[in-house]
């Protein structure tokens, strides 16, 4: 997989262009520490780091969802660029066919996507997916994690696609970032990354 991002952080200029990720090895957790910790790069954010807080809706009018509000249980956080797309709806929906294995990991999980609350309900409806997704319509959580991209396609302000596992104590345990809008995440990957919590 092949990234690029251009952030600055606190000071420091953190610039990755065309990484090559390599396949990661079955058991080898040294491993899959340092693909974690090259990933989270992307972002901004590291492995062990505090995970920005955040408040979205998912329906107007109720209680939006925060992430310290998870505090004591993991968080599985999935950006997408857009809702109805096909790459985002084969994403989402691969999660919610395997449902089996992501909701007995004992992580709360969440979809966000840029659009606002009452379109991702509808597409929430229509792939009947057992998940909540969560509105970035202001973009201020994509923008916390440093996935919020310039341009995507022509269309300003759209979140990579990208994966965060946040433990029970609030810190990033996992972080896979793309700048391809084509690349799925590794799912297997996102799920042992939760089993490594336990």
């Amino acid at each position: 997989m092949a990234s690029r991002v251009h952030n600055v952080k606190q000071g420091f200029h953190y610039v990755m262009s065309s990484i090559h990720f390599p396949p990661i090895a079955a058991g080898s957790a040294a491993t899959l520490e340092t693909r974690n910790n090259m990933e989270a790069a992307l972002s901004g954010l590291e492995t062990g780091t505090r995970a920005p807080d955040f408040s979205l809706p998912r329906v107007l009018g109720e209680d939006p969802v925060t992430l310290s509000g998870h505090r004591g249980e993991p968080v599985v956080l999935m950006f997408v660029p857009l809702a109805f797309s096909g790459v985002c709806t084969k994403e989402f929906c691969h999660v919610a066919e395997n449902w089996e294995v992501w909701g007995s990991m004992g992580a709360r999980v969440y979809g966000i996507s840029i659009d606002s609350p009452f379109v991702n309900a509808k597409w929430a409806e229509e792939m009947g997916v057992p998940f909540p997704i969560l509105s970035d319509f202001n973009k201020t959580a994509a923008a916390a994690y440093g996935v919020l991209r310039e341009e995507i396609a022509g269309l300003r302000g759209v979140a990579n696609r990208s994966v965060f596992v946040v433990d029970a104590e609030g810190r990033i345990g996992y972080a896979w970032v793309s700048e391809d809008p084509h690349v799925l995440p590794p799912f297997d990957e996102v799920v042992d990354a939760v089993s490594a919590l336990r």
